[in-house]
């Protein structure tokens, strides 16, 4: 989608020209799912494909939105965003609004067209890449000049959670936000919730003989439904019976005794997932640092095995997706995101891409699921202004 396209549109909805065009990335963990609430660590890419707002500033509080890509238009005032209903794609736009607010920072009215080539509840966020488009947006439209320097970007990855957590009632953590606004180009980050380090890690597959697949598995999710909720309730549960401020606190070595305090199987089993997702995520970027991508994959295909088997949150669709690319000859698949629908992603040498996902595509059909969809994870640049 090009920047000129959605200036275009904002001038046909609106009958004037936007002041400007920003946009915002999606991501794919390479692996580090359901360990950023926990404080643990991620290692997300930011993905070359993108949300852009086109915006302009209003003289009173009044938000309007609409999207090229969602129907139903908001209008509403800025004193009314917490009525908005949770899930909806205007409570993650108009949200971020109020969570500067919240925070200190004067916001008003404004009118905003939406565009993005990312899929929506596939798990490549893009919840989080409207919200910090959006953010980006006001922060230069309002003086707030929160994208200047890496502190102001934290600020708004912090501000713009808030808003996912609170308006959209995603009880999510902050991976996608972080990777959105502090991410660097060609870069894994590995991110630290827990002492708040950022580590950048080397995303140059090609260099190295291979491709990373997205593959569209054409199931969908919703951050705001029960199951993601469900999944950070019982991560809180463990944590408070075995004494702990965040799961963070359990290593590898200490696993075993861990598990043993908790006497319900399934709390037990979230636990390991947990703890060995936070091992993964480190061993992967020391990976990434050697050049090394069958570690990479062979991390990921675990990292899956803990997804499906620990966490539960995978689906019978993703888990023939991943298994039929690695018998296609994947080096390392895995379900991408909070799970129960999404994408997953393949760590494929490049002479056997096509292959691969021609091999999965036929296994869907034998099955009588969606076609998939396939497409490169190629990195692209944090949240800046287009236009």
């Amino acid at each position: 989608m090009r920047p000129q396209t959605i200036r275009a549109a904002f001038e046909r909805h609106y009958g004037l020209a936007p002041k400007g065009i920003w946009s915002a990335p999606g991501r794919f963990n390479l692996v580090g799912e359901h360990t950023d609430y926990n404080r643990g660590f991620c290692l997300p890419v930011p993905l070359d494909r993108r949300t852009y707002v086109a915006a302009r500033p209003r003289r009173d509080d009044r938000v309007r939105l609409t999207s090229l890509e969602v129907e139903g238009d908001v209008d509403l005032h800025l004193g009314e965003v917490s009525a908005l209903r949770p899930g909806g794609w205007g409570s993650y736009a108009a949200g971020t609004l109020w969570a500067l607010r919240q925070a200190g920072h004067h916001v008003r009215g404004v009118d905003i067209l939406v565009g993005s080539d990312l899929l929506i509840g596939a798990g490549l966020s893009s919840s989080a890449a409207l919200e910090c488009s959006v953010a980006a947006a006001m922060s230069d439209l309002f003086g707030l000049g929160l994208l200047a320097d890496d502190a102001g970007r934290a600020r708004l990855a912090e501000i713009c959670q808030t808003a996912e957590n609170v308006i959209a009632q995603a009880p999510t953590g902050g991976v996608d936000q972080t990777s959105a606004l502090r991410g660097r180009s060609g870069h894994a980050l590995l991110i630290d919730f827990l002492s708040g380090e950022l580590r950048p890690a080397p995303y140059r597959p090609h260099d190295d003989g291979v491709e990373v697949l997205i593959i569209d598995t054409a199931t969908r999710h919703a951050l705001s439904s029960g199951h993601f909720g469900n999944r950070h309730a019982e991560c809180d549960r463990i944590a408070a019976i075995l004494g702990v401020d965040c799961l963070r606190r359990i290593d590898v070595d200490h696993l075993p005794a861990a598990m043993k305090q908790l006497s319900d199987a399934t709390l037990a089993r979230r636990l390991r997932h947990v703890v060995t997702e936070n091992a993964r995520a480190v061993a992967m970027a020391d990976a990434l640092d050697r050049g090394d991508w069958r570690s990479v994959g062979a991390g990921m295909t675990a990292a899956h095995a803990s997804m499906r088997d620990d966490l539960q949150v995978s689906l019978p669709q993703i888990d023939l997706a991943v298994d039929t690319a690695l018998a296609a000859g994947a080096w390392g698949a895995r379900l991408v995101g909070g799970g129960f629908g999404g994408c997953v992603l393949a760590v494929v040498p490049i002479d056997r891409t096509q292959a691969a996902a021609q091999a999965v595509a036929d296994a869907y059909a034998r099955a009588g699921y969606a076609s998939p969809r396939g497409f490169a994870a190629r990195a692209g640049d944090p949240a800046h202004r287009d236009l």
